[in-house]
């Protein structure tokens, strides 16, 4: 059945309406917005952009980075364009226009589609952000979804190269709810498609506590109006986005500034929550913290004469920064500081290829 021109019923797949219908459904969902020439129908869409264009592309796959029976549509729409807000954020950009590639088995039905563009749209229109094109293909595998995230950059645009010796580690929020939610949904916890507790698992402590790690998993809110302020700001010398894990993000850092860094892990932003998991008898916090990645919180590379105007900004868009270490001179590395005694740190953050 193609009902191509028409509404396509919620339950019917994609194999039931076809390519050209399910694209002309998709056209008719995504608005034309500001900036936007030539947007969805053609053979590429033709923008207005500023003279500094930041780029990034990323994508989630199913059975990798989400799971059907874990997350609603929708929130799985939110978080494919979070993940790539989170890095324009990081260089102090401001996003402005996406692409979206989805592949999906043909037994996926229109409703899921729906709902994940339901996400994926609010997202947008919570950044600023306008789809104007993208692709869609057929699949024996899991689904994919593939954003590309075009952002303008303002008047500094900051990197992962930069931190100099003597500068301070400092992150945005806490860390390791991201991590902490990963475990609460392996134990049967969920959230419905407006972000609220539908289901608790196994877990028996607060509903706000567990809502805050599973939302950090599945719906990630990255401090992005915060980041785009450091560009009008000379506060900062590097910075990254915590996305794999912040023990092997700070040393991608430490590569791309040609220097060392040593953390204390007593100033480590624990989430809370992830401390009840760890009473509970999952992973201690300090590791989740450490390794367990999706934060999606800033990593920054910090003067200390600069830090008290750090804060004065993180006020008005309120979010935390905390100093949890330093950067050194030396090779590249991290290195966890117990008084006098630095100890080595090996990263154990995520890497998709090794086991």
């Amino acid at each position: 059945m193609n009902r191509a021109g028409g509404p396509l019923p919620p339950d019917s797949t994609v194999a039931d309406v076809g390519e050209r219908a399910l694209l002309d459904h998709l056209r008719s969902r995504v608005p034309h917005g500001p900036g936007v020439v030539v947007g969805i129908g053609d053979d590429a869409a033709v923008l207005e952009t500023t003279a500094l264009t930041l780029l990034t592309t990323d994508c989630l796959v199913e059975g990798v980075h989400f799971r059907r029976d874990w997350s609603p549509p929708a929130l799985i729409g939110r978080k494919a364009l979070t993940v790539n807000l989170s890095d324009i954020a990081a260089m102090a950009g401001t996003p402005r226009f996406a692409t979206v590639s989805l592949a999906l088995p043909r037994d996926v039905t229109i409703g899921f589609v729906d709902g994940l563009y339901d996400g994926l749209l609010e997202r947008g229109a919570e950044a600023g952000v306008h789809v104007v094109g993208g692709n869609i293909a057929a699949t024996t595998g899991p689904i994919v979804v593939d954003v590309t995230l075009l952002g303008d950059g303002g008047g500094r645009v900051l990197r992962r190269a930069g931190a100099q010796p003597g500068d301070l580690v400092v992150v945005t929020g806490t860390l390791g709810s991201a991590a902490a939610g990963l475990r609460f949904l392996g134990t049967g916890a969920r959230l419905d498609a407006d972000s609220e507790v539908a289901a608790m698992g196994s877990w028996t402590g607060a509903t706000e506590a567990l809502l805050r790690c599973l939302r950090a998993q599945l719906d990630p809110a990255p401090p992005l109006a915060f980041a785009r302020a450091l560009g009008e700001h000379d506060l900062v010398h590097a910075a990254m986005d915590l996305s794999d894990g912040l023990s092997g993000d700070l040393a991608a850092l430490c590569e791309a500034s040609e220097v060392s860094a040593w953390l204390d892990p007593a100033a480590l932003p624990l989430e809370p929550c992830a401390a009840v998991l760890e009473k509970e008898g999952g992973e201690d916090a300090f590791s989740l913290a450490l390794h367990g990645g999706e934060d999606y919180q800033l990593l920054m590379a910090v003067p200390p004469d600069a830090i008290d105007g750090l804060r004065d900004v993180a006020v008005v868009w309120e979010v935390t920064v905390t100093p949890i270490g330093a950067f050194a001179a030396g090779p590249p590395g991290v290195s966890l500081r117990f008084g006098d005694a630095l100890r080595r740190l090996r990263p154990a953050s995520h890497d998709h290829f090794r086991r």
